[in-house]
């Protein structure tokens, strides 16, 4: 799924260029300064998707917000997971002008480099961005103050209340800034919004509990049973986000697992076998499947990421529903894809 749109091409250089630099990110800054003078924290959201059918009910606008502390090998939004903006750089785009070179003051740019990004010299200033005619440089996460989040997202009003609609929070992991999620939150509610945020579990407690009063449901992913195989995949234990789940159910009326199925890992029978017991336990009676794709693995060298490519097929259709056919067996009630 492409997030990141193009930026517009920038204006030539020329010999008024550092006046043209001063004003260039001139909205974002404002909205920091907005931020830094109100109460309300900001917050950086890598992309706003309208008209999403596949998480929470109805019609619905999906935030991403940017930051995750898990490295899933399979990652579908790798250009997520550093909670800064970033820049992204697509090869193919470029047409070697040099304009990008010209214009960073940190001298960050390397010609001529697949790599494109010094990330150990670059500060995201984003001037290189606003200066590439092609799009070969875009900006990937964006700072949005909640007041200007929401003047976006009830835009679709009409839509929410005719479907029974309304937002979602994705990422990235959207309680990693939990300080303006939970703000964000409670003003969709005031505003009569119904919310749905997505999470991962590995986040404090604290977190969690701060926005429950304003989530109508919480889409709670489970990926790996097995500690030491989570690690593995994951990069951190499961340790947290299963004590997560288990405090979860007991005060929030409405929370639906979502179980990633990689071929080879999350789709394993012992780890299947695992999850349909620990949602017997918990007395789910419904779980959500998500087939493994490999959309995510075209942004992995955008961003210089450090993770690879599995190189991994989707299951077969016939495998999921035998997955699938395994919790309903267990009385589980099996939504393949997403809502439903």
């Amino acid at each position: 799924m492409h997030r990141t749109a193009d930026r517009a091409a920038g204006t030539p250089i020329s010999d008024s260029r550092s006046l043209d630099l001063a004003t260039n990110c001139d909205a974002e800054a404002r909205e920091r300064a907005a931020a830094a003078e109100s109460d309300l924290p900001s917050g950086c959201v890598v992309d706003i998707q309208r008209y999403a059918v596949h998480d929470g009910p109805g019609i619905r606008t999906l935030v991403f917000l940017k930051g995750c502390l898990l490295r899933c090998a399979w990652c579908h939004n790798p250009d997520a997971i550093d909670p800064r903006p970033q820049i992204a750089f697509v090869a193919a785009r470029c047409i070697g002008c040099g304009a990008c070179l010209d214009v960073c003051p940190r001298d960050a740019i390397r010609l001529g480099d697949g790599r494109r990004i010094d990330r150990d010299r670059c500060d995201a200033c984003m001037l290189c961005v606003d200066e590439c005619m092609t799009g070969a440089l875009s900006q990937v996460g964006e700072t949005y103050t909640v007041d200007r989040l929401l003047a976006q997202v009830v835009r679709d009003l009409p839509f929410y209340e005719e479907s029974g609609g309304g937002v979602t929070l994705s990422g990235g992991e959207p309680l990693l800034q939990h300080r303006f999620t939970a703000a964000f939150l409670a003003a969709a509610k005031r505003a009569g919004l119904h919310t749905v945020i997505e999470t991962c579990g590995h986040v404090r407690w604290a977190h969690i509990e701060a926005v429950l009063p304003d989530v109508d449901l919480v889409y709670f992913d489970l990926k790996l049973m097995n500690a030491a195989q989570h690690r593995q995949w994951i990069g951190v234990g499961n340790e947290l986000i299963l004590a997560n789940a288990r405090r979860l159910v007991a005060v929030h009326p409405d929370v639906v697992f979502r179980c990633p199925l990689v071929p080879g890992c999350t789709a394993s029978d012992a780890n299947v076998t695992a999850l349909i017991d620990l949602l017997s336990e918990l007395r789910r009676r419904s779980v959500h499947l998500l087939p493994y794709h490999n959309l995510g693995e075209g942004k992995l060298a955008r961003v210089d990421s450090p993770l690879r490519p599995l190189d991994l097929a989707p299951l077969p259709r016939d495998s999921t529903q035998r997955i699938a056919d395994r919790f309903e067996a267990a009385g589980i009630h099996t939504v393949i894809g997403g809502s439903a």
